[in-house]
């Protein structure tokens, strides 16, 4: 227990000491925690600049650009004359769609025939299409709802069935865990598990081959703490640092941002323990592997964006290769992700999450396994050196 202690202080120590370990875990995770939020503050798109070009100039063609204007998220920003003149404006990205109203727009709604709409909308930004192809889809629907209505009603038809006909399953969506439908309460959750999981393993890999990594080149006459003591002392450092920055990332910023989070404190923290350990034991495998305080640098940066595609909240997992799906478990982002979502935005309770908990545990415990064995093997020769200069001070005092 006192080799283990005595490893743990050195470790904690050697995190404040070192400055690309304290640059990187503290400074960094500040840096992170202030900025990498900023450009999702506003949620959703708002206003997307569009242009109309109406063909009618009718009433009803002018009620439905109004309509459109109104949304949220549509902007009619111009009305031009022709296509041609509108696709000048998005090709110099003054506007992001055209809406085009076919002449005798008004006359055929009347007829009861249909009179079909034109959206031109730049796929080239999936959300921007998105709000574009929404709004104006929606609009649509509810003034040709609306026009329909009253043709039937002008011709005689009871006003409750005349409302129910142009749409006789109305469909009311309320977003539970996502209120605003924005784009940061899906990717900020995530990407704060991925932030907190890869700024953490680039420090334990830097510690790990930084001078001092070995706490048995200590200048005492205590004897060198051994290889399980080695490995539990450094991981307990590395979660006492994270007990203070887990909780800012994952407890204080969805409050200061405004994310949803229906969890309690107590489910998250305890789920907390293995997903920091479990990247400590892949940290220090990693700093066994490479050695080289550049080497994992440059390795662990290459790695973070496929970490990224493999967690499953960017790219579905559903469609990701069922190998390749299996192959990222081993990464403990994966199931962290999936667990904290669950337990902070969803508010599932501890027992929904046992699988991810449990594969956490798995990873913390093959991880620090794997470290152990490297740690044996290094001091191997150590062994070998010390017995063999035993034996020749034997023999030396022999021949004397």
């Amino acid at each position: 227990m006192k080799n283990l202690l005595t490893v743990f202080r050195n470790e904690f120590r050697r995190i404040f000491a070192l400055r690309p370990v304290f640059s990187v875990l503290v400074v960094g995770s500040a840096f992170y925690a202030v900025f990498y939020p900023q450009p999702y503050l506003n949620e959703a798109l708002r206003n997307v600049p569009i242009a109309i070009v109406d063909g009618d100039g009718t009433s009803a063609s002018r009620e439905l650009a109004r309509r459109v204007d109104a949304t949220s998220d549509i902007a009619v920003t111009m009305v031009l004359p022709d296509i041609v003149s509108a696709e000048r404006e998005v090709f110099a990205r003054k506007i992001f769609g055209i809406l085009a109203i076919p002449k005798n727009f008004e006359r055929d709604l009347l007829h009861g025939r249909a009179s079909p709409i034109a959206l031109y909308a730049d796929a080239s930004y999936f959300l921007l299409y998105q709000r574009v192809a929404g709004g104006v889809a929606a609009v649509a629907q509810t003034l040709g709802a609306e026009i329909e209505t009253a043709r039937l009603i002008g011709i005689g038809v009871d006003p409750a069935l005349a409302s129910a006909a142009p749409d006789p399953m109305q469909l009311t969506a309320v977003p539970l865990f996502n209120p605003e439908g924005g784009y940061a309460t899906y990717v900020l959750p995530g990407a704060f598990i991925l932030i907190l999981h890869q700024i953490l393993l680039i420090a334990v890999g830097l510690l790990g081959t930084l001078p001092g990594a070995d706490p048995s080149e200590n200048t005492t006459d205590d004897p060198p703490p051994g290889p399980l003591a080695t490995i539990v002392g450094k991981m307990l450092a590395y979660l006492l640092v994270e007990a203070i920055i887990l909780p800012i990332y994952l407890i204080a910023l969805p409050y200061l941002y405004g994310l949803p989070r229906l969890g309690g404190v107590i489910p998250i923290l305890i789920f907390a323990v293995p997903f920091v350990l479990s990247i400590s034991g892949l940290g220090l495998v990693v700093a066994a592997v490479f050695k080289s305080p550049l080497s994992v640098q440059l390795v662990l940066a290459a790695i973070g964006l496929p970490f990224f595609y493999l967690a499953g909240f960017a790219w579905p997992t559903e469609v990701i290769p069922p190998a390749v799906h299996m192959a990222s478990l081993l990464v403990p982002s994966t199931s962290a992700i999936d667990g904290f979502t669950r337990l902070a935005q969803l508010g599932a309770p501890l027992a929904d999450v046992r699988g991810e908990f449990l594969m956490l545990w798995g990873l913390t415990i093959f991880y620090g396994g794997i470290a152990w064995i490297l740690e044996v093997r290094r001091r191997q020769p150590d062994r070998r050196n010390a017995r063999g200069a035993g034996l020749l001070e034997v023999s030396f005092r022999g021949d004397v």
